[in-house]
């Protein structure tokens, strides 16, 4: 702490965001004065905060009766300084535990490190390099009203689409650059940029490393994201599927395992694959059907995955095939890996690096064989998905073995919070039904 003390004080950090995600992805917590912060041994939050709504709804009989508190444990290698900011604060990133120490099993951060800690008992450590999707669109005067498609006008008329554009790009530099500056800044390893196919949608790319950092730097991107698209009179959204007529926005997991040396564990010595690469396909195909709830979490979520989209519909595998749900891009066999193309932007990154991951490592020791690569497109074959929330819900209460793997409380009260927003999406009323049939009564 003595390090942290000194970094703070160099920086001339005024207070710190102290942070943990709730089940959706969001920042919950304290901002506390840095003398406070340093002096503090016991910094609590209740636990309800985990169990928020996207509605904004703490559903207390989600957690004990007593309503208790939870102990936030700070990840110091999280600590970070905030760019956006207008006085000097960092950030740093807490786990959430009981009074007795022990991990809190509803918290995301935990579910991750949870399954870490089985491949860890391997002898494996998994790397992600998560890609996400996100559209930058013209800021909306009230929340309620549909965005626009574009960021820019041109002579007033929206800009058209031009799908994979570097002069599109180009129009978006200035928010851009603050996106990089910012990553930079906050630590996070972002590489490859790219106009989307999405008119507004850009794609960024992070360098591959260990999942928990990976996961941690994905929370605070889209936080970044945020915040630089507000400074140019812009929104950035991580909804899945913002635009009917448009592209969706997904987070691709590439995923690969490593030995403590640094090697493959999914290549053997010869440069072959090794057996369990296909055996953590087959758990990939097995599992993530049952696991769409984590991945495509809300009634937008599943209107991305569609045929002809760049989504997936079914988890069908193949050599550079993007048609598939399951991706295994060229590579030498240092760099062997599978990309799941699952997962929307709009996924609470812990729980999706996870579950991808739980599926994985339940393939190696079912030793489940995949099917044959598939060389055409997955687009004739069935849809394998939950095409409705009920059903989404209900394969992933049902699977004990995910939830052995995640913890068993915590896929009850994941499953419980969803049905609880699931329920208040029923009581709305769209404007589809107002527009086709208010006047007909």
């Amino acid at each position: 702490m003595n390090d942290i003390a000194l970094w703070l004080d160099a920086c001339n950090i005024r207070r710190v965001e102290c942070l943990f995600t709730d089940m959706s992805g969001n920042a919950r917590g304290k901002v506390l004065p840095t003398e406070t912060l340093l002096r503090t041994q016991d910094l609590r939050f209740p636990m309800v905060g985990v169990v928020q709504t996207v509605t904004g709804e703490c559903l207390q009989d989600l957690v004990p009766q007593i309503d208790p508190d939870m102990k936030l444990v700070p990840d110091l290698l999280s600590m970070r300084q905030v760019p956006w900011a207008e006085e000097p604060t960092a950030v740093l990133i807490h786990d959430c535990a009981h009074e007795d120490g022990s991990p809190v099993e509803i918290a995301p951060r935990n579910v991750l490190k949870r399954v870490l800690a089985r491949y860890a008992e391997l002898g494996l450590t998994p790397q992600v390099a998560p890609e996400l999707e996100f559209y930058l669109l013209a800021a909306r005067a009230d929340e309620s009203a549909t965005p626009r498609k574009s960021t820019w006008t041109d002579g007033g008329h929206d800009a058209v689409r031009q799908p994979y554009s570097i002069e599109s790009l180009e129009r978006l530099e200035p928010v851009l650059n603050d996106i990089r500056t910012y990553c930079m800044q906050l630590n996070i390893s972002a590489d490859t940029l790219l106009q989307e196919v999405g008119n507004g949608q850009v794609e960024f790319n992070l360098i591959h490393g260990e999942a928990l950092a990976l996961a941690d730097q994905t929370f605070l991107f889209k936080r970044l994201a945020k915040a630089a698209a507000r400074r140019h009179g812009l929104e950035c959204t991580f909804m899945a599927k913002p635009h009917a007529d448009e592209a969706g926005s997904a987070m691709h997991i590439h995923q690969s395992l490593v030995y403590a040396d640094g090697c493959n564990a999914f290549s053997l010595p010869d440069g072959k694959a090794a057996p369990r690469f296909a055996h953590y396909i087959g758990g990939l195909q097995r599992y993530l059907p049952e696991a769409v709830l984590l991945l495509a979490p809300y009634v937008n979520s599943l209107r991305r995955l569609a045929p002809f989209t760049a989504a997936p519909i079914n988890v069908e595998w193949g050599y550079d095939n993007r048609t598939c749900g399951l991706r295994v891009p060229p590579s030498g066999p240092e760099a062997r890996r599978v990309e799941n193309r699952l997962p929307g932007v709009d996924a609470n990154p812990y729980l999706a690096i996870a579950v991808t991951l739980a599926c994985g490592l339940l393939g190696m020791q079912q030793e489940i064989r995949p099917t044959e690569a598939l060389a055409g497109s997955a687009y004739g074959r069935p849809y394998a998905f939950p095409r409705t929330m009920e059903e989404a819900i209900d394969r992933l209460a049902a699977c004990a073995e995910l939830a052995e793997i995640l913890g068993p409380g915590f896929v009850k009260t994941y499953c419980d919070l969803k049905s609880y927003e699931l329920a208040e999406f029923r009581r709305q009323i769209t404007p589809w039904e107002y527009r086709y049939l208010y006047a007909l009564v």
